[in-house]
């Protein structure tokens, strides 16, 4: 499985969002200028995400957008599965209603099974308010070093 820029950014957008969403709305122009993505990409990523109920658009003069839950109710699977659909590594027949010829033989499709259970689980429990949290740790820690660097100076 290969994540798309859909997913990579759509991510970056959603954590941008969401760390400058506390007082009013976020442009779509300012989270394209701080996460280098174009506007016209960053407007298609947005609206699946609005279809999906993650963000929320605000109109008016002071409008952009806001996260539709909260950041903690909010998984890396959610806005993932929004942009890029399902995210099974292998879509074995044998595992849905339709079936497939050797369902009834094949052992493999339990590779299967395993495989896309666990990037669920993994997606599912990574949730948006704990890559805030990192992100603001990082920057934290690069003005730390930044600092400590100029008083070597």
């Amino acid at each position: 499985m290969k994540l798309s820029t859909k997913g990579r950014y759509g991510l970056r957008a959603m954590i941008d969002l969401v760390l400058h969403s506390e007082n009013e709305p976020v442009s779509i122009a300012s989270i394209a200028a701080r996460q280098r993505i174009s506007e016209s990409y960053l407007e298609q990523l947005i609206a699946k995400l609005r279809k999906a109920g993650l963000v929320i658009s605000v109109r008016g003069a002071c409008g952009g957008y806001i996260p539709g839950k909260a950041p903690e109710e909010i998984s890396v699977g959610d806005v993932l599965r929004a942009l890029e659909g399902s995210l099974n590594l292998v879509e074995c027949p044998g595992l849905s209603d339709v079936g497939c010829d050797g369902a009834d033989v094949c052992v493999t499709k339990y590779v299967w099974k395993k495989v896309n259970d666990s990037i669920d689980h993994t997606v599912n429990e990574i949730k948006i308010s704990e890559l805030v949290k990192e992100n603001q740790r990082v920057i934290l820690e690069k003005q730390n070093r930044e600092l400590c660097c100029d008083k070597k100076e």
